[in-house]
């Protein structure tokens, strides 16, 4: 059975992962027959969000015990993880992803990304696993192949469809630091076939829960059929 795994990062859209997306990966993984393998980093938030709200909240939380949630504790840190171990990795999305992991929410393409995270895309794709990369998650992508050999062809989605984000500015960021940014809707993955590497938009477009569901499973079947 291929072990597939799965990078959280908190638990919730706006300063997590994003538990829909993340509840369809672990779907669509099972459902191709494949096993989760959960993992996070073992580092503080960046901040705690009131998603009732969007305020922020005067507390501080972990992100592998908030991603422990959405894996029912079945979770590992991800220092305890090595690319040998898995045959892929999906990488759903919600802005802790860019928050957590790196600093893409306040610093844009400039800010830093955590080695831990870095060293496995980097492993991974030198060893020729696939990774797909759901909503936000492509921006952590060519933060960890920034300064690389490789240059992936990747998506946030398209700017000729409605999105609650600027798609513009967002993939001109992955340009400016080597990579090749495309437009593709919420209908769509965009693969690279030399790196293995799958992306998805979700939901950085304005999507329904059922077209984001289609969309990852778009994205784990591909990744599964790659592995």
């Amino acid at each position: 059975m291929k072990k597939i795994g799965v990078l959280l990062h908190g638990n919730g859209v706006f300063d997590g992962s994003e538990i829909h997306e993340s509840v369809f990966t672990l779907l669509a993984i099972a459902e191709a027959g494949a096993e989760a393998v959960c993992f996070a980093p073992n580092v503080s938030q960046h901040h705690v969000l009131d998603h009732t709200t969007g305020q922020e909240m005067p507390e501080t939380r972990n992100v592998l015990v908030e991603s422990a949630r959405i894996a029912r504790g079945n979770i590992r840190d991800i220092v305890d993880v090595k690319a040998e171990d898995l045959d892929g990795l999906v990488m759903p999305g919600g802005f802790g992803t860019a928050k957590n992991i790196t600093k893409w929410a306040f610093e844009g393409p400039n800010g830093p990304i955590l080695d831990s995270v870095k060293n496995l895309i980097i492993d991974l794709v030198r060893q020729g696993k696939p990774i797909a990369g759901l909503c936000m998650s492509p921006t952590t992508i060519v933060k960890a192949l920034e300064g690389t050999e490789f240059h992936a062809h990747l998506s946030v989605g398209t700017a000729a469809e409605a999105s609650p984000y600027d798609i513009a500015a967002i993939s001109a960021g992955m340009e400016s630091i080597g990579q090749v940014a495309e437009m593709a809707s919420v209908r769509d993955i965009v693969v690279d076939n030399d790196l293995k590497i799958i992306t998805a938009p979700c939901y950085m477009m304005e999507a329904s829960v059922v077209e984001v569901r289609e969309n990852i499973k778009q994205a784990v079947e591909k990744l599964i059929s790659l592995a």
